[in-house]
C-alpha cells in the first residue's frame, strides 16, 4: 500500500509579502535628498561671491582713512605750527606747513601772521619771520650779544674740519648762498653755517635775486683771526673750487 505523501500547506500571505520585499528591493530607489544635492553649487557661488579680501595692491581704503589726522581747531594749530617750527632749520613755505597740518594756505597763512603779531607785541626774546622765501623763528636782535656771549664763551675750541671747508668755499666764493655752498661741498651745511655766524667769521649781507636765498660772505673778525688786512691776501686756492655759475650744473 502506498502512502501518499502530503504537501505542507503553503502561507500565500507570507509569500506575498516576501515577493513584495523583493520586488521593493529591486526596483525602488531611495529618496533622493535634492536640497543638500544643491547645496554645494550654492556654497562655491556664494565663495565667488564674496569680495577679495586684502590683496597686494593694499589695505581697504576704510584702514587708510582712519590713518588721517584729525582736523585741528585754531588753538590747536597755533600750537602745532609752533612745535613745527622749533624743528626746522631753514626757512619753510606755507604750501609745506600747510600740507604737515592738514589745512589750507590761506588759513595757516593768517594763522602764521597772528602768532607773529603776538610773539611781537609780546616783545619775546624771539620772533616769527618770513625770509628766504619761508617762515622760521629768529633771536631778536635786543637780545643777540648775550646768545653770542653763551655761545662763544669758552667756546673757543678749533674750527673742525667740516667748518673750515665751509668757510674756505664761503671765503673765496663771497657773496654765496648756502644752497650753493651745500652743492660744492656735497652734503648739508645749516648747522656748520650757524656755527660760523654765531662765531662771528661770517654775516649775512642781502638776498640772492635768482633764488631768493641769503647771500654770506665773511666778516672783519675773519680776517683778524687769520691775520690778513683784506681778501687779497687769501692763499691762492680759489681755482680749485668751482665758479659760481658752473655749481648749478655739479
Amino acid at each position: 500500500m502506498v502512502e501518499e505523501q502530503v504537501e505542507p500547506p503553503v502561507d500565500e500571505a507570507a509569500d506575498a509579502d516576501r515577493s513584495t520585499e523583493l520586488v521593493g528591493d529591486d526596483r525602488a530607489e531611495p529618496p533622493v535628498d535634492r536640497a543638500a544635492d544643491a547645496d554645494p553649487p550654492t556654497e562655491v557661488v556664494a565663495e565667488r561671491a564674496e569680495p577679495p579680501g586684502d590683496t597686494l595692491d593694499g589695505p581697504p581704503e576704510e584702514e587708510t582713512e582712519t590713518d588721517e589726522l584729525p582736523e585741528l581747531s585754531q588753538d590747536e594749530l597755533e600750537k602745532a605750527l609752533e612745535a613745527l617750527l622749533l624743528v626746522v632749520d631753514s626757512p619753510v613755505e606755507e604750501d609745506v606747513l600747510a600740507a604737515a597740518l592738514g589745512t589750507d594756505v590761506a588759513r595757516l597763512t593768517e594763522t602764521l601772521h597772528r602768532v607773529a603779531a603776538e610773539l611781537a607785541e609780546q616783545e619775546r626774546g624771539f620772533d616769527l619771520r618770513r625770509a628766504g622765501g619761508g617762515w622760521r623763528y629768529y633771536t631778536r636782535d635786543k637780545y643777540a650779544p648775550y646768545v653770542e656771549r653763551m655761545l662763544l664763551d669758552g667756546q673757543r675750541a678749533k674750527l673742525t674740519r667740516a667748518a673750515l671747508e665751509t668757510l674756505a668755499v664761503i671765503a673765496y666764493r663771497q657773496p654765496v648762498t648756502r644752497a650753493r655752498v651745500a652743492a660744492v661741498r656735497g652734503v648739508n651745511c645749516d648747522g656748520v653755517i650757524r656755527t660760523l655766524l654765531a662765531r662771528g667769521l661770517v654775516e649775512e649781507t642781502g638776498t640772492d635775486v635768482e633764488t631768493g636765498g641769503f647771500l654770506y660772505r665773511t666778516t672783519e673778525l675773519f680776517l683778524e683771526r687769520l691775520g690778513l688786512s683784506t681778501l687779497d691776501d687769501l692763499p691762492p686756492i680759489a681755482p680749485l673750487l668751482p665758479e659760481v655759475d658752473s655749481i648749478d650744473e655739479i
